[in-house]
């Protein structure tokens, strides 16, 4: 072997396996989402986009503020928040995509069709990206991602106050995917801590 070459590492193993992870993630996201539905029906139809980027933006903030003070005085935990992230991002997404003027109630069968859509194209980006950065999200702190969480809000934030122009960027439904998977990616490296 030439002395200036690496050999190559193949990252299929790992990315199988990150690609179970994160369905074991959506799956858990998706039945809390449904069982809430049971509690509330779709009332989350009410609110306004805006409305639900603050929702996020609170959640995020809680978990930096526990990871910062290291204790918490509310005995929901941040895998509780994340989760909670990636489901109002869903309900985020699902307005962008039908509005929120009308038809307030919707089926189960309707939300999971919709639900299902957009983690589907959430995951289809991960795998896109992971294949591009070759899993580098593994050797990111969950803090990072908070704060990259945070980042992404702060962007839907100023993209909404712009009623919606950019110039260069992303839209909000490309921020909405990206925070899905960093939430993802924590909850997957906080269940990897707790089993170690």
């Amino acid at each position: 072997m030439n002395a200036g070459i690496l050999p190559q590492v193949s990252l299929i193993p790992m990315v199988s396996q990150t690609s179970t992870q994160y369905d074991s993630i959506i799956s858990r996201c998706k039945d809390i989402f449904l069982k809430k539905m049971k509690d509330y029906g779709t009332a989350w139809r009410i609110l306004r986009v805006s409305s639900i980027t603050d929702q996020i933006f609170i959640k995020a903030q809680r978990i930096r503020s526990i990871e910062e003070k290291g204790t918490q005085k509310v005995d929901e935990g941040i895998d509780s928040e994340f989760v909670g992230i990636i489901n109002y991002c869903v309900i985020a997404l699902i307005q962008i995509e039908m509005g929120n003027e009308n038809n307030l109630e919707m089926s189960e069968s309707e939300v999971v069709l919709h639900f299902d859509k957009h983690v589907i194209e959430s995951k289809r980006l991960m795998e896109d990206k992971n294949h591009d950065y070759g899993e580098a999200w593994r050797g990111m702190r969950t803090s990072s991602m908070t704060d990259l969480i945070l980042m992404k809000l702060l962007r839907i934030k100023q993209i909404e106050d712009n009623q919606g122009a950019t110039l260069i960027s992303e839209g909000v439904a490309a921020n909405y995917y990206d925070i899905i998977n960093y939430a993802a990616f924590a909850l997957i490296k906080l269940g990897e801590m707790k089993d170690e």
